[in-house]
């Protein structure tokens, strides 16, 4: 999930769809944040690419780690699993926050600016009114949505055992599994998207999220909770199950979905105010139906063949966190360094993308091994087994 993350970002200035120069720093809606650099070179098959995980990566990231939530709440107790999610992802995401967002964002700040000295920089960026998070808007969510996990687990009684009925009721079949997601999600998503558009974000202080997606996203995370309390070997994400001997339908299924929702999409995107209610309503449900399709497709795939182990992966699953809360300074300077250069697009993307996993992956090895990290680890691996 971190080397798709780590592509996504990657390859975004060299979406053909984008415009033909970059945003401006000081105007809103600050289409920067989304798009730091704009680059000459372009080539469709990155907007098919991001298009995709738009649709897919983000919610598989909150179903996935809904998975852990339900043994880690037994374990530990609501408190404890609040106090440990916020020394785990509240720390390490207000640190990136302060100090690694601006400085990824000030090579967007030069890509416009009239003056790119770092003084005029930061005069601009206390302008703003909001202060940028970059990538780390998921942990944000993701803190509060397990924030509300652990409320719930202390103070709402047979919360787990509605979490089993759950389960049972719907990871033994994954069609049934997909049909509740669908409902679930269209009631979350639709009646927002319709209110505020795909493509709205808001800003507060160092808070971001799409005004469309926020409850979207819950219930996929929710349902990852509820998946996770059957084990994560069973029910659903059993790998001689038939999600996963059944992976060409959903590959299938998954592609019929990405259709589902492109098409009116490619309708809409344009002038989403002016679009009829019969698009922005198709628009909607193919994003519901993408997301589910999309999902199951891509665990159905990894439960049948992504049995074998590589040392390597084993570093990277040490590191893919730090990676995460560092890569983006990396991807952003990199697409920054190659502007001007003639290089074809799927070239420079290669560049970025080859040269923010080294950087990233190497950095986030050094840190992990750093004294003060090596005991917060291992405080929190204690934890994990208390």
């Amino acid at each position: 999930m971190i080397l798709i993350v780590l592509a996504f970002h990657s390859v975004l200035p060299y979406l053909a769809s984008l415009p033909p120069a970059a945003y401006p720093f000081d105007s809103e809606p600050y289409l920067w944040l989304a798009f730091p650099i704009v680059d000459s070179q372009r080539w469709f098959g990155f907007d098919l690419f991001c298009a995709w995980q738009d649709v897919v990566l983000m919610t598989l990231m909150f179903f996935l780690s809904g998975l852990f939530v339900p043994s880690s709440l037994a374990r530990k107790g609501s408190w404890k699993f609040l106090s440990d999610r916020l020394l785990r992802i509240g720390l390490p995401m207000a640190l990136a926050i302060i100090f690694l967002a601006p400085l990824a964002y000030y090579a967007a700040y030069r890509t416009t600016a009239t003056d790119p000295s770092p003084k005029a920089y930061w005069q601009h960026w206390l302008a703003l009114p909001f202060w940028p998070c970059g990538p780390q808007w998921f942990l944000g969510m993701l803190l509060i949505f397990n924030a509300l996990a652990a409320a719930t687990h202390g103070f709402v009684r047979g919360w787990g055992q509605f979490l089993v009925r759950l389960a049972a009721f719907a990871s033994g079949n994954p069609v049934r599994f997909l049909v509740v997601l669908v409902v679930i999600s269209a009631l979350a998503y639709v009646p927002l998207v319709l209110a505020f558009s795909p493509f709205a974000w808001v800003n507060i202080g160092p808070i971001s999220f799409q005004s469309s997606r926020p409850l979207h996203y819950l219930v996929y995370f929710l349902a990852g909770v509820a998946v996770g309390t059957c084990g994560l070997d069973r029910g659903l994400l059993d790998r001689d199950g038939v999600l996963a001997r059944r992976w060409p339908a959903w590959l299938s299924a998954a592609f019929a979905g990405f259709l589902l929702w492109t098409v009116p999409t490619s309708v809409t995107m344009a002038d989403w105010g002016n679009a009829s209610l019969f698009a922005k309503l198709a628009a909607g449900m193919g994003f519901v139906v993408a997301c589910a399709a999309g999902c199951l497709c891509s665990l159905a795939i990894c439960l049948r063949f992504a049995h074998w182990r590589l040392r390597a992966f084993d570093s990277l699953s040490a590191n893919a966190y730090r990676m995460y809360l560092i890569h983006y300074v990396f991807a952003v300077w990199l697409q920054y360094a190659l502007l001007g250069n003639d290089l074809f697009a799927i070239g420079k993307a290669a560049i970025v993308f080859g040269g923010t996993l080294i950087m990233s992956w190497s950095i986030a090895a050094a840190i992990g091994g750093a004294p003060p990290v090596s005991r917060l680890n291992a405080t929190m691996r204690g934890a994990r087994r208390a």
